[in-house]
């Protein structure tokens, strides 16, 4: 079927297909997205003020506003939309291939941008730049423009994992949360000290320690209650075997661990953070239905996702550990080229947990590092307010695709915005959409609204009878 250039439907047959009214459709629109809105940010601000350990002053002057400022900029984005939606429908006398979807979220996605606090506004940026950007590449891929890469997010990831921990062992190479986050992960031990000689009073802390879990050992073995020879004490004697026993190179800065032990330290620490951080993002859902369903409960802790990520996080730092040890034998000096390589080669470990966000976001947060570093080394320009156009821009990106070609949308957004407009987005006659070309109700089975016939332009397949209302899928 050919694609036509321009539908001439009216928006309630498109769009709002709930109700005939843009007024009422819009006041749905924002109803929905408040009560969701507010949901979203009040436990998100309240639990970052609990972790940030705020003081009582900002619970109560502050959080408050700062949670209505959040909840207005999220209601605004998607309560304009279907204004915007409307207005150009009535401007245009129909709807062309851009205008359903990418015209109507530009100018709400630019102005609710300017609604929320500038402190969030670069996060919000990041996040959906890198969504747009996986959405075109679905959407090139569909087209036949480009041909997926098998592993490709794997293989990006080694590449901006690569770069990162370079950027991390030179200096001044990060700052700010990257850097911290870095130093968490991989530990202070990599921090770049541009000392290639080992510390001549560092091998005291070594032999004192070395000292007090010999005697901390002999100790416990005294104790005959202590006494066990299951698979717990095993691990623990063969861990103190290695701790104590094994060569650090001089160039190394872990001074209380040999090599050895400090990748295996490396990857039991991360590896029960990534556990932990996955059962606690699964605690709330198992809550709800610990009384219909108490046999899920197991779940939480035994989950196969848990081990993945604490396997892709505690393998993530062995594997850097591990080489920049290994590099540092072999060459006999301390080099930043050295977390190239390490970097790398610690980005296989994204086999265990593949996931194309964490790749595009932190794809995307090396861009705009790099960015700022060639704007204070005077080699890029700097564009006021470029934050809020590349946010206006990808946001429409992504609910064009929302409109016109849904498959191409990562599922996760796509059940935001459901749950965003109380899957009134589900809604829209994509049936009219597909003379476009682009498969719009491709994931939707035939659904076709029922309308109202007298506020009808052109008959759909099935309506209502005179005055009878939408239902909400």
């Amino acid at each position: 079927m050919a694609a036509l250039s321009k539908i001439p439907h009216s928006c309630y047959e498109v769009g709002h297909t709930w109700h005939p009214s843009c007024v009422q459709a819009a006041a749905d629109i924002t109803k929905g997205a408040l009560e969701v809105s507010f949901k979203i940010y009040a436990p998100l601000y309240l639990i970052a003020a609990v972790l940030r350990r705020k003081k009582k002053d900002y619970y109560l002057r502050r959080l408050l506003p700062e949670i209505l400022w959040s909840t207005s900029f999220l209601t605004t984005n998607g309560s304009l939309f279907i204004v915007f939606f409307c207005i150009l429908r009535k401007l245009l006398g129909g709807f062309y291939p851009w205008s359903s979807g990418f015209g109507a979220a530009l100018p709400a996605s630019y102005i609710a941008i300017l609604l929320e606090r500038k402190s969030r506004r670069g996060l919000l940026t990041i996040y959906m730049a890198n969504l747009a950007s996986e959405t075109l590449f679905r959407m090139a891929v569909t087209r036949g423009l480009v041909k997926p890469i098998r592993h490709g997010e794997v293989l990006l990831f080694c590449i901006t994992s690569s770069i990162f921990m370079f950027l991390f062992k030179s200096n001044d190479g990060l700052k700010g949360f990257a850097f911290s986050a870095l130093k968490f992960i991989i530990g202070k031990e990599e921090i770049p000290t541009h000392s290639n000689t080992a510390d001549p009073i560092s091998t005291r802390p070594r032999e004192r320690t070395a000292a007090l879990e010999t005697e901390a050992s002999q100790a416990f073995a005294e104790r005959p209650d202590h006494r066990r020879t299951g698979l717990l004490a095993y691990t623990r004697k063969l861990l103190e075997s290695i701790c104590k026993h094994g060569p650090r190179h001089r160039c190394c800065k872990h001074y209380q661990d040999n090599c050895i032990s400090y990748c295996v330290k490396g990857f039991v620490r991360m590896f029960s953070i990534g556990y932990l951080i996955q059962c606690c993002l699964k605690v709330p859902s198992a809550f709800r239905q610990i009384f219909s369903k108490p046999s899920r409960l197991p779940s939480v802790f035994y989950n196969k996702e848990n081990f993945q990520l604490g396997a892709f996080l505690g393998s993530f730092v062995s594997i850097y550990k591990g080489t920049s040890c290994l590099l540092r034998w072999v060459r006999n000096i301390d080099d930043e080229l050295h977390a190239l390589i390490a970097g790398f080669l610690a980005g296989v470990s994204m086999f265990f947990y593949k996931s194309t966000s964490i790749t595009m976001y932190l794809f995307s947060k090396l861009v705009e590092t790099m960015y700022f570093k060639g704007i204070e080394a005077g080699r890029f320009p700097y564009f006021p307010h470029a934050d809020t156009l590349i946010y206006a821009i990808s946001t429409a990106i992504c609910f064009h695709a929302a409109v016109m070609e849904v498959q191409n949308l990562r599922p996760s957004y796509w059940k935001f915005l459901l749950r965003l407009t109380k899957g009134r987005f589900a809604l829209m006659n994509r049936e009219l959409l597909d003379m476009f070309g682009t498969e719009a109700s491709r994931n939707f089975k035939g659904f076709v609204p029922r309308l109202d016939p007298l506020c009808t332009t052109t008959l759909s397949r099935t309506v209502l009878p005179p005055g009878g209302d939408g239902k909400l899928g």
